[in-house]
């Protein structure tokens, strides 16, 4: 469900009986013509004669680019009882023909420009709004003009016609289908329980099927011409512009839209019904157990003001102190849940909703109950301490602060979608720089006793609405549990105890390392640095993000160096930093570094085990204090593995329950033939694994293998060697790793020309997906190959949209794509995959083997490797002026330099590439007899 719980977009206060409404109007104006907030300078905003209101705004981070948002005020719950999945209907047939855009080439235009369907052309239905989306790779005017011009098209020129929609129809019963997991029948179980008799539950954006199986152009077009209005309608444009030559541009191109016919209604959200406690029991396989205590008041419809803005920082406070009530008791030895989190927000215009989500334990749902009905208890009763408040200050103040200071090379679709993110619940835009100076005003009059009132308003309005979800049925039923319920209650609550202080205790490794070696790479802008103990470390300063630092700090060998014959216990990897460290507890180390920017995530690659951060120059000094503990002096506390180990304990059931789950959990293994290293836990390995077995696989490597610093962002080389010298430099010495067994190198691709090995879900009987792969190589062997192989997989992937989506319409997500290995000598593949009926799998199998046929016999056109390359090369070019992108290239790059060859060579090799070298790619690669083929299809009744 939409619900809003971002410091960004807090929830509103509970407005009186006299002010709420059963309908909100729509907006026809920007807020700040009737708040005394006042709108970004920066954002330029206008209102054509028509209604269609637009706002600008230039920004140059990344340089040359921009992105539109268009926004129209409709989505599902504006359809009738008749028309129940349209406004998402509708969304698709924007992309299938207009007055001046023939069907099936709106997307070839875009592809053209630069830009790749589905990541850089996108849109999405909500229950309020459907939001448009393109992001151009430059502000050309060529490029510009066709956007707006499609942008135009889609308001107001769709032609709709019965035959698009007949094709179209199946690519939206694909999306119902994948969308239709056990995790949705429980969203919406659960939101038809929280907003009982009101309208936004039987108003699901994806419909229901046996609409989307009938629906005709006539009822289409009707909602479009009700809804689709210049006044509904908002325009975003961020980007490397001049504004006001844009704003001429938008006003040329939209000032002639004119709608058509009767506007549609409103729709009457309903307000919420007055109830006492009570309770909803659903029993869904393959879902986990789980509760949600709720409290349903008014919505509030009030425009935005300081005074609200106070009033939703307050609420926000409020319940962040209370989160992290319910993070130290999932903390505890022994914690009566797995996890639990509460927010409090809108929730569809239809109610302001305070809730309690919890994971519980299989059997232990009745302690989980308990645990948390009294804590919210005790927080109503006896609210928050000034220490609580405190730390909440401290961690809004730090956030705020970072948004200020990286406000100026922010990137454009991000700017773009937090502005087009305030249309909806009607907030005036301000910027990064307005927002920290209201809060330090604010911030100045913040009491524990005024916050602890909002805590205990919270907890406030119609319910408490008990809601629980289990695999199984429980015995009692829903009997049991209001009878849990009813004795918790019965429990008296006390006063919460006030934590002890802390200090931070790794502020000191030890003597400082000294560099034994330095070696700077001009080109990439990279040094790198060897200490006396034999850490090495790399850094790039960019300009890419102010403010931004990111570090990983890459140990031991990875996967090189687990076993390929016992099970990876990588799947508890998150217990690790949950486990906190040797002298501090991951809760007592997050509240004293609560006014400080830090993160720490340990991910498995090939060739190491990484701790990743984020942070600012400011807090440089505690991001790589926090990484360099948990090299040197990790917690292991068992009672973060026991959490960890208790949530996977129905993870095979969740993936069983649909075929996209199946397909995660198991094709990794298949891919590799059986090789532990890559397989998912079985059940049993679950319940019987230790935190022995964790630590056995990555304690070894943590504690004498090498290490490798990478930071990459807004630090000057010197500083980043002189901290890491103080951190890692100073820990005891770390030897070169000893040689990899050549064995590990070696992976066995599957056997391909064999019939599809068949796996099986337990969900919907309509739901399968077909999957091919086809073996090519590893980078290293042959690095122009597998570049084109890479260009080989996004023509193949353009031909099943053109071929599955936009000519037979079976499905929503036909993809391809090429993956070679630079650790694993040989192994690399090219794959495709489809989901879509069971009866539909062997065309899919077919229309690959067509297509591969086709790029083995015939040589692609020019029109078409442009269509693959462009929007290729556009996605590569944004991601290298990321932080993100160097930080993952620059790794292992100092012992292996040819990394640094992919990096030099990557655009030079792909411009080159011609038809007739992918002709040859395909017959090299796509050939029948090595083709392996994988079908996740419905087990038998």
């Amino acid at each position: 469900c939409p619900e809003t719980s971002s410091l960004e977009r807090p929830a509103p206060p509970v407005p009186s009986e006299e002010t709420r409404a059963p309908a909100l109007p729509a907006a026809t104006t920007w807020p700040q013509a009737t708040s005394d907030v006042a709108p970004d300078p920066d954002v330029r905003f206008g209102t054509l004669p028509n209604g269609m209101r637009y706002a600008l705004q230039r920004n140059a981070s990344p340089p040359g680019q921009a992105s539109i948002r268009l926004r129209i005020d409709a989505g599902s719950i504006m359809e009738t009882d008749a028309q129940q999945g349209l406004a998402h209907f509708l969304e698709h047939m924007a992309f299938n023909g207009s007055a001046h855009v023939p069907e099936g080439e709106m997307v070839k235009i875009l592809e053209r420009l630069g830009l790749s369907f589905g990541a850089d052309t996108n849109a999405s239905t909500g229950f309020t709004q459907t939001i448009y989306k393109l992001d151009l790779p430059n502000v050309a005017d060529e490029t510009v003009d066709t956007a707006l011009m499609l942008m135009r098209e889609t308001a107001g020129e769709l032609t709709i016609s019965q035959e698009a929609v007949d094709r179209e129809r199946g690519v939206v019963l694909s999306e119902e289908r994948s969308s239709d997991s056990p995790s949705y029948r429980v969203t919406k179980a659960r939101l038809g329980f929280l907003l009982d008799g009101q309208l936004a539950p039987t108003r699901m954006p994806i419909g229901q099927a046996t609409i989307l199986q009938t629906a005709t152009r006539d009822q289409i077009a009707s909602f479009y011409a009700r809804y689709y209005r210049p006044e509904r309608a908002t325009l975003i444009m961020v980007g490397d512009f001049d504004p006001a030559v844009m704003e001429a541009k938008i006003q040329a191109r939209f000032s002639d839209w004119k709608a058509k016919g009767d506007a549609g209604p409103e729709p009457n959200y309903g307000v919420p019904a007055r109830r006492d406690t009570q309770f909803r029991l659903i029993t869904q396989p393959g879902a986990p157990t789980a509760l949600q205590l709720a409290w349903v008041q008014p919505p509030d419809y009030t425009a935005d003001s300081q005074a609200k803005r106070r009033r939703d920082l307050v609420d926000y406070l409020a319940m962040q102190a209370f989160n992290r009530r319910l993070y130290a008791l999932s903390r505890a030895s022994d914690a009566p849940f797995i996890s639990a989190g509460s927010f409090k927000g809108d929730q569809i215009h239809s109610g302001n909703v305070t809730a309690i989500y919890v994971t519980a334990r299989a059997n232990g749902w009745q302690a989980a109950l308990s645990a948390t009905e009294q804590e919210a208890r005790r927080a109503a009763e006896f609210g928050i301490r000034q220490d609580e408040l405190d730390r909440e200050v401290a961690e809004v103040r730090a956030a705020l602060q970072v948004r200020a200071q990286q406000a100026a090379t922010q990137r454009t679709p991000t700017i773009a979608d937090e502005l087009i993110g305030t249309v909806d619940p009607r907030q005036v835009i301000t910027s990064n720089a307005q927002d920290p100076a209201f809060f330090e005003a604010q911030a100045k009059t913040f009491t524990a006793a005024e916050v602890s009132a909002a805590l205990a308003n919270a907890f406030k309005g119609a319910g408490p609405l008990v809601f629980m979800t289990s695999p199984v049925a429980i015995e009692g039923g829903q009997d049991a549990l209001a009878a849990a319920w009813n004795t918790s209650r019965q429990i008296a609550v006390t006063a919460p105890t006030a934590t002890t202080a802390v200090v931070w205790p790794y502020e000191d490794f030890g003597t400082p390392g000294t560099v034994a070696e330095r070696r700077d790479v001009i080109d990439l802008e990279t040094t790198f640095v060897t200490f006396s103990n034999g850490v090495r470390l790399t850094v790039k300063t960019t300009n890419f993000r102010d403010d931004q630092v990111l570090m990983r700090v890459r140990v031991g060998r990875g996967l090189l160096g687990l076993p390929t014959d016992r099970q990876n216990a990588f799947w508890a990897s998150d217990a690790f930093v949950e486990g906190g460290l040797g002298r501090i507890g991951r809760d007592d180390l997050e509240r004293v570094l609560a006014s400080r920017v830090f993160d720490s995530q340990l991910r498995l690659e090939d060739d190491a085990f990484s701790l990743t951060g984020q942070t600012r120059p400011d807090d440089v000094p505690a991001q790589l204090q926090v990484l360099a503990a948990y090299v040197s002096d990790p917690g292991w506390r068992p009672e973060a593995y026991d959490r960890l180990r208790n949530r996977f304990a129905t993870a095979n059931d969740q993936m069983e329950s649909t075929d996209n789950g199946v397909l995660s959990r198991d094709l990794a293994g298949l891919m590799h033939s059986g090789d532990r290293r890559w397989t998912f836990p079985t059940r049993a390995e679950v319940t019987a694994a230790t935190l022995e077995n964790l630590r056995g696989q990555i304690g070894p490597d943590l504690a004498t293998g090498s290490i490798e610093v990478v930071i990459v962002g807004d630090i000057q080389v010197e500083k980043a060697i002189e901290l890491v010298s103080k951190t890692f430099g100073a820990l005891p010495a770390r030897t070169s790793p000893p040689p990899v067994d050549e064995a590990a190198r070696r992976i066995a691709f599957p056997r391909g020309g064999d019939a599809p090995v068949v796996l099986t879900h337990s969900g919907r009987p309509d739901q399968a997906i077909g999957y091919v792969a086809w073996p090519t190589n590893d980078l290293y062997t042959n690095t122009r190959g597998m570049r084109e192989v890479t260009l080989l997989g996004e023509v193949m992937r353009l031909r099943l949209l053109d071929e599955l989506r936009e000519r037979q319409g079976v499905s929503y997500s036909p993809s391809a794509g090429a993956y070679a290995s630079i650790v694993f000598p040989g192994y690399g593949y090219i794959s495709a995959t489809v989901e879509t009926p069971p009866d539909k799998v062997d065309g899919f199998f077919t229309a690959v083997a067509k297509i591969a046929a086709e790029l083995r016999d015939t040589p692609v056109t020019a029109d078409e490797l442009e269509r693959a390359r462009k929007p290729l090369m556009e996605t590569l070019q944004r991601q290298r002026q990321t932080n993100e992108y160097w930080l993952s290239a620059l790794a292992g790059s100092d012992r292996d330099t040819r990394r640094l060859d992919l990096v030099r060579s990557l655009f030079g090799t792909l411009e080159v590439i011609t038809p007739a070298d992918l002709q040859r790619a395909a017959r090299t690669y796509l050939k029948d007899d090595s083709a392996w083929r994988l079908v996740v299809r419905p087990a038998p009744s």
